[in-house]
């Protein structure tokens, strides 16, 4: 019996990942780590483990991990000091003898410089550590979620305004990637890979918008914004300035390529193509 522990299990993708292992291995094979596992009652009453853990929390962490094999970190959240708490998960788990080490971290073009806050200087300083760690260590390189792109909540009425630019991604489901990350936990093999996983065509925001139109049974139309612009409209929709600006740092790095690579990684876990912009969003329309 191997025992799988996924953090950030209450989390919109860890909670994912976790219902795909279900669908992979015995539910009792399953650890399910979450700060309140209140949460997780759903989980429990299909015979996962169910364990309290805390990424500040370095004790709990070492009574969560007792017992497993492999570990999926999922990351901290932004605004956070999410590499100390990555660093606790790491050192917790090689203290209590965990065997191999996953982690979900970000594509990012080859040999970028792009920077977005409170995310990319933490995916490479946990990546670096991860490789220190003299553990077997998987890394799964995201690309973003067609769920989450951060267009504020004005879509329907004002149409898609980004300073994305004329910029591709080759961006893949929230669900899909979390499918993707449950076929490596639940099979062998990966030790040491580095998996990008992306969907399997690049689009811009005109794309996006067409997709989203094509849904929805009118126009969205795609204007390209300039930074400040974006700025000012999340601020007027009642975000803080601090995260109206990392909302468009993510826009910023679409339109400089950061995630424009297209891979087939995703496709080969999951057996089959990944949705498009085009199958996203009219399945999301009728959900």
């Amino acid at each position: 019996m191997t025992q799988i522990l996924v953090t950030g299990a209450t989390g919109a993708l860890g909670h994912q990942v976790v219902e795909f292992l279900l669908q992979r291995v015995p539910a009792g094979d399953i650890v399910a780590l979450a700060r309140d596992p209140a949460k997780l009652q759903a989980f429990a009453e299909q015979g996962v483990q169910v364990r309290s853990g805390d990424y500040l929390d370095p004790a709990s962490l070492e009574r969560a991990f007792a017992g497993v094999d492999k570990l999926l970190l999922v990351s901290a959240r932004a605004f956070t000091d999410a590499f100390r708490q990555h660093t606790n998960v790491i050192e917790a788990a090689k203290r209590v003898g965990v065997r191999h080490l996953h982690y979900i971290s970000l594509q990012h073009a080859e040999g970028s410089t792009v920077e977005i806050p409170q995310v990319t200087q933490w995916e490479k300083e946990t990546e670096a550590l991860l490789h220190a760690s003299g553990l077997p260590v998987t890394i799964l390189r995201n690309t973003m979620y067609f769920d989450t792109l951060p267009f504020g909540k004005s879509v329907e009425k004002a149409g898609l305004r980004a300073p994305a630019g004329h910029g591709v991604g080759a961006f893949a489901s929230r669900r899909d990637l979390a499918e993707g990350a449950a076929a490596v936990l639940a099979s062998e093999g990966h030790a040491g890979k580095l998996y990008t996983l992306t969907g399997g065509e690049a689009v811009d925001m005109a794309e996006i918008a067409l997709a989203m139109s094509e849904a929805n049974g009118r126009e969205v139309e795609y204007r390209e914004v300039s930074v400040a612009e974006f700025v000012a409209a999340r601020i007027e929709e009642g975000f803080p300035e601090p995260v109206a600006n990392f909302l468009a740092a993510w826009f910023q790095a679409i339109a400089a390529g950061e995630f424009s690579e297209v891979t087939t990684d995703l496709e080969r876990l999951l057996g089959r193509p990944p949705q498009t912009a085009r199958d996203f969003y009219r399945v999301s329309q009728h959900a």
